[in-house]
């Protein structure tokens, strides 16, 4: 079996299951020739169909569509809202009808149509059959209006001649029913004869003996008539000749023949051999082959009788399906009056020569040979039914049904030989607009035939379809500072929809406020001028939208991305800065860090800074913004520095700007007190025995050039206030009596006073004497001066009252020798020791600052835990209490007096309390390094100072000496650590405090002023430790 014959079996499968739920079929009987709007049947009350929907419960309206062929014209006609069937005026004619076959009375004539039922919903598909009852419409009639007939002379009475028979369109009763012979002049007569297959042959009877001679011919009438209501009846004239005598009539050898030929037999086939003898001799025995009377004109046509052999042959082609039997009627004659007779049938045999037959009626109606259909259709949309048929018979007459190739319809079998041409899934216009296919009929003869009908399909859009973008996420890019209304991009969608269906219009979403957009073309422009600085990007929808009923849309997303233009100028954090260190910061320190930004990106963003003013004071970093000092700060020569910074972007065309920066030196406790008053360190005053309690005997007064709480100071008595006599304002160091002097109180009495500051991280201090000399008088001067310099044997921190030594004037001159010889080489020995000490401490702070200088002002730990170290192996023991001093007094009339000077060493008490010491918390200078963050993001500031301070890692320390000094009325004075020198007195402060730094030389704070001190002579009096020494 090849796949062509296992097509056709499937289909043949396909044909034979049907829809019992949908194929209905219902069976009417009408008379014949019934006038029009005859009603004929109910189709809905027949089949008891109710227009109810069960599911819904609700009425549905049911549309009865007869399905007729194009071009058809009914025989009946449907009412599609009623259902009711009614005759047209086309008249039903049963004969012409059925013409062409011989219907007996048990055979019917009928008519089939088909009749659909719609909705979908409720489709059903109803084949109606309308039998056609026969009406007494036609009068039997004789194949001709006169019939010869010839009869011997000396036939016997009683001897039949046939008559031809009349022929009657009508059936049944309706039919030929009865002959009468009219003037028969009783020497005919007429008698019927019924064959098997209830045809009436009606026969000519001798009743009388006949002579030619005497009359040759009988002219007669023979009257047929029908048995219908009304009777319908003709005649004819019968005329007979009397012929000679010829006693043999022939034999056939076979009377009854019957033969089957192929309906293809080709022309001159012999069908069938007749033989007849006659046993009369000479020209009564020559036979000669005739048709009868009742072969019919079309069947000679097809076969031809050869006269005289009785061979009857093809002689047009057959055509089983136009007839199937012929029945031949052969005389046999010799010329007598009664010839023989033989009846030859004649079975023509199918051939499969017909190929079937569609007959395609349309459910949907076309246009122009065009079914149209919404592709919103559901599936199973009927559009058309198709009836096959094929003329042949058995096996060539079973005919498959397909459709030829693969498109979304099927045909659905409802009958053997009907078919419902239906959509078999969802169509869809824009994948395919219109099918054009064959619906193919083939039997299964061989070799197989077929037919073949074109349906054309074409489907209208819907809208089912939304716009697409070409691009679901439209990215642009656009330079800021554009011109309004430019161009940026067309925004282009499709839709594979048509017609108004496809007609796309454009609508920007929200947040597009700074765009147009063309609806119809999608020209997207910029509808205001870019700021980048204000919004880097643009992000929104553009919506599409058809025209369709109802419309459909889609959206697309759009970025545009602002491009920069250098087209903002670097701005600083501050118009100002200012930052706060401390003084005493090394080179290199971190002074603070500026910051600029620009709103512009990228090249464009680029700032580099640079000082413009500043004669090379101070580092910047050009990217960082760090500031480096270059040079060591001391406020008490310059309190702040300002100069102006330039930033410059990185654009094309460079934009800059600048800012001013000020730095501002903050104070370091780094000296000590000067004491304004007493003006000398051997004034004293007169306390008498009279003052009373709370009166001021004496005053302290001192100044301190650092700032703030580095120069707040506070007086205390340390020493020489045994009996409590005396109370110090440690505010304005004002002296007063505690109580009222008594006689065990006259004498000298030395307070040593401690002036502090309260400086941070630790306070300085100076100490000053104070001689008061309690008495009524003080008449005899030198007698005080005496005592006082006697007191310079006493350490400070034992009472001068203590001493039980005499002061005897014959050892005075020998005592003063030995201080002076001691003092002088204490001096040398300090002095030696000092410039030693210093070079080493020089080379030391340099080695210190390269150190510093690799770990970028990080402090080290270790180096202070060495220097706390040595801070305490340098403490002087407590008992190294008693130092020589050396004392020349000057005389009276010099002009200009020699300063007498002494070193006094002080207890190590004295020099570690704490006095008065102010606590500025321990919290550790900030420290920066080179590879620190971005200090500006840290930096915040409220003008006019900067938020946070800067301060050195390692500050230097500043060594101070603490001294009680009286300076000389020449303002020179003496201490150092390199040399001894004398400053002039438009450069030295009289009452400054001499400071050794680490490099090992003198320096004087703060302004210098001239003051004249008439006495005879001061102290200088130190510490004995060696320089440096540690800050108070």
């Amino acid at each position: 079996m090849d796949l062509r014959d296992f097509y056709l079996l499937a289909a043949l499968i396909a044909c034979l299951r049907l829809d019992s739920a949908i194929a209905q079929e219902l069976i009417y009987t009408i008379r014949e020739e019934l006038p029009e709007n005859v009603p004929i049947g109910n189709i809905p009350k027949d089949l008891n169909i109710s227009h109810i929907n069960a599911a819904t419960g609700t009425s549905t309206s049911l549309v009865y569509r007869l399905v007729s062929k194009a071009g058809d014209s009914p025989l009946v006609k449907v009412s599609s809202t009623t259902g009711e069937i009614f005759t047209t005026s086309t008249r039903i004619d049963r004969e012409k009808l059925c013409a062409g076959s011989a219907y007996a009375e048990e055979n019917e004539c009928f008519f089939e149509l088909e009749v659909v039922i719609l909705p979908n919903d409720f489709f059903r598909l109803i084949k109606i059959k309308i039998i056609v009852k026969d009406t007494n419409d036609n009068a039997p009639m004789f194949p001709s209006t006169v019939i010869n007939i010839s009869i011997p002379e000396n036939t016997l009475i009683n001897s039949r001649f046939p008559i031809p028979s009349a022929v009657d369109p009508d059936t049944g009763f309706n039919g030929v029913q009865h002959y009468e012979l009219l003037n028969g002049q009783s020497v005919f007569g007429l008698d019927i004869v019924e064959t098997p297959e209830g045809e009436k042959w009606p026969q000519l009877i001798v009743q009388q003996n006949l002579d030619r001679e005497q009359k040759d011919t009988y002219v007669m009438k023979i009257k047929v008539e029908d048995g219908g209501t009304p009777q319908k009846s003709s005649t004819a004239i019968l005329q007979v000749t009397v012929s000679d005598v010829n006693d043999n009539k022939p034999v056939f050898k076979e009377s009854q023949v019957e033969v089957h030929i192929p309906e293809n037999a080709p022309i001159g086939t012999s069908v069938v051999q007749l033989h007849a003898t006659d046993a009369d001799i000479g020209s009564n025995a020559e036979i000669k082959y005739i048709y009868g009377a009742q072969v019919t004109s079309a069947t000679k046509r097809l076969f031809a009788l050869n006269n005289t052999t009785g061979l009857i042959t093809v002689q047009r082609p057959l055509d089983r399906e136009e007839t199937a039997v012929h029945k031949l009627t052969v005389l046999a004659t010799d010329g007598s009056s009664t010839p023989a007779r033989a009846t030859v049938t004649i079975n023509v045999t199918d051939v499969n020569d017909n190929p079937p037959n569609i007959d395609l009626r349309y459910i949907i109606s076309p246009i122009n040979g065009t079914v149209y259909l919404s592709e919103k259709d559901p599936i199973n949309t009927k559009i058309a039914l198709i009836t096959v048929s094929d003329k042949d018979t058995d096996v060539n007459s079973k005919v498959i049904c397909f459709i030829e190739r693969e498109v979304p319809f099927h045909l659905k079998a409802v009958y053997d030989n009907q078919y419902l041409l239906e959509t078999s899934s969802l169509l869809d216009y824009e994948g395919t607009k219109e099918f054009s296919f064959k619906i193919v009929a083939a039997d299964t003869g061989k070799p197989s035939l077929n037919q073949t009908a074109l349906v054309r399909v074409e489907l209208e859009d819907e809208n089912d379809n939304p716009p697409i973008f070409v691009q679901p996420v439209i990215e642009l890019s656009v330079s800021e500072n554009n011109r309004r209304g430019l161009y940026l991009t067309t925004i282009s969608a499709t839709d594979e929809d048509s017609g108004k269906n496809a007609d796309i219009v454009y609508q920007l979403g929200p947040n597009a406020s700074f765009f147009d957009l063309d609806r119809k073309t999608g020209v997207l422009t910029a509808s205001r001028v870019f700021d980048r600085e204000e919004q880097e990007r643009f992000i929104f929808t553009v919506t599409a939208r058809d025209n369709g009923s109802p419309p459909l849309q889609s959206q697309a997303a759009v970025i545009v991305t602002v491009l920069d233009e250098n087209d903002n100028s670097p701005k600083f954090t501050h118009n100002h800065f200012q930052f706060f260190v401390s003084e005493n910061l090394p080179k290199y320190s971190t002074v603070g860090v500026i910051t600029a930004t620009d709103s512009d990106a990228g090249e464009n963003k680029a700032v580099t800074l640079s000082i413009l003013n500043d004669n090379e004071n101070f580092v910047l970093d050009p990217y960082s913004g760090l500031i480096k000092s270059n040079v060591s700060f001391d406020r008490e020569q310059q309190s702040s520095y300002t100069f102006d910074v330039k930033a410059v972007d990185g654009g094309q065309m460079p934009r800059s700007s600048t800012a001013k920066v000020t730095i501002n030196i903050m104070d370091a406790n780094d000296n000590s007190p000067v004491v304004i008053y007493p003006p000398s360190n051997t004034s004293f005053k007169l306390v008498p025995l009279s003052a009373i309690p709370g009166s001021v005997v004496a005053e302290v007064f001192a100044v301190d050039v650092d700032t703030g709480m580095n120069a707040e100071l506070k007086y205390t008595i340390v020493s020489g206030n045994v009996k409590g006599l005396f109370r110090i304002d440690p505010v304005t160091g004002n002296i007063t009596l505690e109580e009222k002097p008594s006689s065990t109180d006259v004498g000298l009495h030395r307070l040593v006073v401690n002036i502090s500051d309260l400086g941070y991280p630790k306070p300085l201090h100076t100490l000053v004497l104070v001689f008061l000399y309690v008495n009524e008088t003080a008449g005899n001067a030198s007698y005080i001066y005496d005592l006082i310099r006697r007191t310079m044997e006493t350490p400070l921190d034992r009472n001068i009252g203590d001493s039980n030594q005499p002061y005897q004037n014959e050892d005075y001159l020998t005592i003063m020798i030995a201080i002076v010889a001691g003092a002088m080489v204490v001096i040398v020995v300090i002095f030696v020791t000092v410039l030693v000490r210093c070079r080493h401490a020089s080379r030391f702070k340099a080695a210190q600052r390269s150190k510093q200088g690799a770990e970028w002002m990080s402090p080290n730990q270790e180096n202070k835990q060495n220097k706390k170290k040595k801070r305490k192996k340098r403490k002087s023991p407590k008992s190294s209490l008693l130092n020589f001093v050396t004392i020349e007094e000057s005389k009276p009339d010099d002009t200009v007096h020699e300063p007498i000077n002494g070193t006094i060493s002080l207890p190590a008490e004295l020099e570690e309390q704490g006095i008065g010491r102010f606590d500025w918390g321990t919290t550790p200078p900030t420290t920066f390094k080179p590879n620190s963050p971005d200090l500006a993001k840290h930096y915040k500031s409220g003008s006019p100072q900067s938020a946070f301070h800067l301060k050195a890692d390692t500050p230097v320390s500043v060594k101070k000496h603490h001294v009680i000094q009286e300076l000389p009325l020449d303002n020179t004075f003496v201490g150092g650590c390199d040399t001894l020198s004398k400053r002039s007195s438009t450069s030295s402060d009289h009452f400054s405090a001499s400071e050794c730094s680490s490099q090992g030389g003198f320096k004087t704070k703060g302004p210098l002023h001239t003051r004249q001190v008439n006495e005879h002579f001061y102290w200088s009096i130190s510490t004995a430790y060696k320089c440096p020494i540690n800050q108070y």
